[in-house]
């Protein structure tokens, strides 16, 4: 089970050589998704579409780590920092498998509000006068602007079926406490709804929780290469 292998797509694909992500060899047998299970329109680039299979995987395979809920502030190297690997957050994980693909939304947070610190909410950073990387990108309001900018702002749909896998979803859990999670591949047995890789307080689950709670947002996000 620790054996890992490197997973590169084919020039067939459309997809860059250089994009990699390492897998335990038994989602291996998923590397090339069923007929229709992205859900896509025909007109998205099959780039892309790989693209999104590649973050499902990510993402089932982050639920086969241990990781103990841990909110602390935690100054890290930039770029490519992370908190303790059996540590963090929701966000973590996002931070997680996009890394697991080769983007660093650290990096790619960071460079944004640098450049646009005005658009991003500051209620928590009464003391912070300028963008900090050890812990921007780890806030859920964050990510919700970043992706609304640098991606794609997807409506809020009340049908299971207008979120598809790689896609990244946001509620409120109740008080304003936000929560973010991605859209997987695999679909739950009693809704038929494709199931959500989130943290919530036990570490990255795979459970059908689409509809639990207040969706606040709805975004696909394929890097600044796509």
């Amino acid at each position: 089970m620790n054996r890992r292998w490197r997973w590169r797509l084919s020039k067939r694909t459309g997809v860059p050589a250089s994009w990699k992500v390492w897998l335990p060899a038994s989602l291996l047998l998923l590397a090339v998704p069923p007929h229709g299970a992205l859900q896509l329109s025909t007109r998205e680039p099959i780039a892309r579409q790989a693209f999104l299979h590649q973050l499902s995987l990510a993402a089932v395979e982050r639920t086969r780590h241990s990781v103990r809920y841990v909110s602390s502030y935690v100054r890290m190297p930039y770029p490519g920092g992370d908190v303790p690997a059996d540590t963090g957050v929701c966000t973590d994980e996002i931070i997680r498998i996009y890394r697991a693909v080769g983007i660093d939304l650290q990096k790619e947070v960071h460079e944004d509000m640098l450049a646009n610190f005005a658009l991003y909410p500051h209620r928590w950073q009464a003391n912070q006068a300028q963008p900090d990387s050890n812990i921007d990108h780890r806030r859920v309001p964050n990510l919700m602007v970043f992706f609304s900018r640098k991606g794609e702002s997807l409506p809020i749909a009340l049908r299971a079926e207008d979120y598809a896998p790689g896609d990244l979803v946001t509620w409120d859990l109740g008080g304003g406490v936000p929560h973010i999670g991605m859209v997987v591949e695999q679909i739950a047995a009693n809704s038929g709804r494709h199931m959500i890789v989130h943290n919530i307080g036990e570490g990255p689950k795979m459970e059908d929780v689409l509809f639990h709670w207040r969706i606040t947002g709805h975004y696909r996000y394929f890097g600044p290469a796509l």
